[in-house]
């Protein structure tokens, strides 16, 4: 299988994830998760993403679909890049192991039938955070606890954002 087809491969449907993900677990490996957008890859991203799979031994990143993005109300906009391409740029990523869609506002229902062994998030978030209502909360926290999983949060790199990108672009 050429370059590729191996990067084309980590882009895979939630039930084939399922699998991927049994058979990691059955043969000792650690699955960490994320999600988000990831509309213009940048540094800041690239540092969060392999500080998380510093966390495990396999990466799954869930992303955002364009409709879900639209739906955040981050710009008429945005996404910028479509679905098709943000995940695959994700997927060329050597740390990342495989990359999954979700259309809904959050990624619980993919933390639920995934079932990974450590969920991981930006410092703005607080793994420790109980109410589901602040917005410091992790959304699937509840699920990883319940599982015997973990939940972690990775220092942001100060001065990257998607958003602040988009802004310099229209000046």
């Amino acid at each position: 299988m050429g370059k590729f087809e191996q990067i084309k491969s980590k882009v895979t449907s939630l039930d084939e994830m399922v699998q991927c993900i049994r058979e990691w677990k059955n043969a000792g490996e650690k699955v960490v998760f994320t999600n988000g957008c990831f509309d213009i890859l940048h540094e800041g991203h690239v540092t969060y993403l392999a500080k998380a799979a510093d966390f495990g031994s396999k990466l799954i990143i869930a992303i955002n679909t364009d409709a879900s993005v639209r739906r955040q109300g981050k710009g008429e906009e945005r996404p910028i890049n479509p679905e098709s391409s943000r995940a695959l740029i994700l997927a060329s990523l050597e740390f990342v192991d495989g990359v999954v869609f979700f259309d809904e506002d959050t990624p619980v229902s993919v933390i639920e039938l995934l079932k990974p062994s450590v969920l991981v998030k930006g410092a703005d978030y607080d793994a420790a955070e109980e109410d589901p209502k602040s917005k410091k909360y992790i959304v699937g926290r509840d699920v990883i606890l319940a599982n015997g999983g973990e939940v972690k949060t990775v220092a942001l790199v100060e001065g990257f954002s998607t958003t602040n990108i988009v802004k310099r672009l229209k000046v």
